[in-house]
């Protein structure tokens, strides 16, 4: 078996990176990304990229690092409103955006992981998001073509693997990170825990090992939270 456990962020990711590449990353707001990769995408230097990303973190935070030292050159998302750099690079015409529907996305990703070069579907016709695009009428009801897709490397978060790189998602952080994982040519992913390959439960394992090319532990976590909103007080 090929060793994939590597130390840090920067020896699994040595050697995988380039300017103007595509990279697919997991995650859903703040919960499920990838920090320590995303940290050192920042410190590598590397510019030019399309990110593909269900949104953008928030600012300073997750992907929203790589808009604040503006290595980020196109994002294809479904979200942004939660981050007010995301916001105003795209408004100032600094930042590529392809908007594209949250489903939409999702499939796109899972088409382009299971080699499928283009799907149809009903969301988005008759707006904004159908312009450029074939449409096609099945069964007296029009349809958009997208395309699937397939980037350079995806980065992702899981909860618990063991040492094959057999995966576990817990709850939220499972979103977009699935699909991210199989839609790149090549998958890093970092993990909270790492445990004795055959100690896993087969049919609870979200991502088979044969998409994980390279792993790290990234814990200790932060959690973090977009938008911290509490109760107030009342009156004595």
């Amino acid at each position: 078996m090929t060793q994939k456990l590597y130390p840090n962020a920067a020896a699994a990711l040595d050697g995988l990176l380039f300017d103007n590449m595509t990279i697919c990353a997991g995650g859903f707001g703040l919960c499920g990304i990838p920090d320590r990769l995303i940290d050192q995408l920042r410190n590598s230097g590397v510019s030019g990229l399309t990110v593909v990303s269900n949104n953008a973190g928030i600012d300073n935070e997750g992907l929203g690092k790589l808009l604040r030292s503006r290595q980020i050159r196109k994002m294809i998302s479904s979200y942004v409103g939660e981050n007010k750099e995301f916001e105003r690079q795209y408004l100032a015409g600094e930042l590529e955006v392809e908007f594209c529907p949250q489903g939409t996305l999702a499939e796109r990703c899972r088409a382009g992981g299971a080699g499928i070069p283009g799907f149809y579907t009903k969301t988005g016709v008759g707006t904004l998001v159908a312009e450029g695009k074939e449409v096609r009428t099945f069964d007296g009801q029009e349809y958009l073509l997208e395309r699937g897709i397939f980037a350079d490397l995806a980065i992702i978060k899981g909860w618990k693997a063991d040492e094959s790189g057999n995966l576990i998602f817990r709850k939220t952080a499972r979103n977009f990170n699935q699909p991210m994982a199989t839609a790149a040519k090549i998958c890093v992913a970092e993990v909270e825990e790492i445990v004795p390959t055959g100690s896993l439960d087969p049919d609870c394992i979200h991502l088979p090992s044969i998409y994980v090319k390279r792993l790290i532990v990234g814990s200790p976590y932060d959690k973090k939270i977009e938008s911290r909103t509490v109760r107030k007080k009342e009156a004595a």
